[in-house]
């Protein structure tokens, strides 16, 4: 199904002719009144179908809208003109938006609710609900992302699918179920590609994926990017405890290969300047003593030793 442009005829002229019938439909009806003549009446009667036909063609249309237009379920074309209009009394419009739109998948609304009076007793409401899905490695994640998309052929997204905005619903939140099973949630290795680590490139995959899906209904999908991210609730804590002991392990692992640099460059500046003729096992005690001081937690607390340099 592909989009055809669609004229009317201006409304306003037709509009000026509507109220000269209408005019004229008022006269019939007085002059049936008065000559009492069914002629009249039959004349006055079939002005007012007339009438009521031509006031179902008008149409308004306004800016980033379209509306699709079928005759006795031909489609006939697309409206993107704007302003008012003219067409055909019989023709069925379908009105589609234009403008760029966007949306949270995981995101769940509650409708109003109202009693017997017609009062809102409880306001509709949104709660955020993310997908739950295994990563690469069979861990519980939750994520979500925010879909912003556009509707760039309004014949396809009405024929093509039953209803777009359910479909593109539907459709993200499969393909960022699909994207986030194939990819871990942290990444061992400092090149490895995960969910945490490469947002943007997350983003741009699961755009593409939906470009993919959406071309067959007429939608463009503007942008995709992760919006939630985390553990699942089951899991969260035993997985923080494992992440702050990698950034533990990692942090002690740069402080003592630093803390080795510097006992290094230490000895090497006692021994070029000669200021000390450190044998084995002093040199071993003073590395000992130095990465005691670099490595250590707290502040040491120095034992000053006031006897002679071997005793």
């Amino acid at each position: 199904m592909k989009d055809r442009e669609l004229k009317l005829l201006p409304g306003f002229p037709v509009l000026f002719v509507w109220l000269l019938l209408l005019g004229g439909e008022i006269a019939l009806v007085g002059q049936a009144i008065a000559a009492r003549d069914s002629t009249w009446a039959w004349a006055w009667i079939g002005l007012g179908v007339l009438l009521l036909l031509m006031s179902f063609g008008f149409v308004v249309n306004n800016p980033n809208q379209a509306k699709v237009v079928q005759l006795f379920g031909r489609y006939v074309g697309t409206l993107t003109d704007v302003g008012f209009f003219w067409g055909n009394p019989f023709y069925w419009r379908k009105t589609v938006s234009m403008r760029v739109q966007t949306f949270e998948t995981g995101v769940q609304k509650t409708p109003e609710v109202k009693d017997a009076a017609g009062k809102v007793v409880q306001p509709a409401s949104s709660r955020r609900a993310p997908s739950k899905v295994n990563d690469k490695d069979g861990t519980p994640i939750e994520i979500a992302a925010v879909v912003t998309f556009q509707v760039v052929a309004p014949a396809e997204a009405v024929f093509t699918v039953d209803d777009y905005e359910e479909f593109i619903h539907v459709q993200s939140d499969a393909a960022l179920r699909n994207l986030a099973s194939q990819y871990r949630y942290d990444a061992r290795q400092e090149d490895e590609f995960s969910l945490l680590g490469h947002i943007d490139e997350v983003a741009a995959r699961l755009q593409g994926e939906l470009q993919q899906r959406m071309t067959q209904a007429g939608i463009k999908v503007l942008g995709a990017q992760i919006s939630y991210l985390a553990y699942a609730a089951e899991i969260a804590a035993a997985m923080l405890q494992r992440q702050q002991a990698g950034a533990i392990i990692a942090a002690r692992r740069a402080i003592v290969e630093n803390a080795v640099g510097m006992v290094e460059h230490a000895l090497a500046d006692l021994t070029s300047k000669g200021l000390v003729d450190l044998d084995p096992e002093r040199k071993a005690a003073m590395v000992s003593n130095l990465l005691v001081v670099l490595c250590g937690h707290s502040v040491p607390q120095p034992v000053l030793n006031t006897g002679t340099l071997h005793n």
